[in-house]
């Protein structure tokens, strides 16, 4: 496979190792995403769609805000930018 190839061609603690030298800058939508935790035990009448007896609800970050979160580490910098506009 040309993956294999590749990283057999990186010296990956020498990548690793200016990763914490690097800053970075993610640019992207920023998002929050809102997961609903339920049961579904019957379809509306109105529509079809589930009817959810909400058992918990939980927000994480999506999108760019999800990577720059997961690029953070021990010695790590950067930072996320987004635009803002009115309509």
């Amino acid at each position: 496979m040309l993956w294999r190839k590749i990283l057999e061609k990186i010296d990956v603690e020498e990548a690793l190792g200016k990763f914490s030298k690097a800053r970075v800058l993610v640019i992207g939508d920023l998002i929050l995403d809102h997961f609903v935790w339920g049961k579904v035990e019957r379809i509306s009448p109105e529509a079809p769609v589930p009817v959810v007896e909400v058992e918990k609800e939980s927000k994480l970050l999506g999108g760019a805000a999800n990577v720059a979160h997961n690029i953070r580490g021990p010695g790590w910098s950067g930072g996320a930018v987004r635009v803002y506009r009115r309509r």
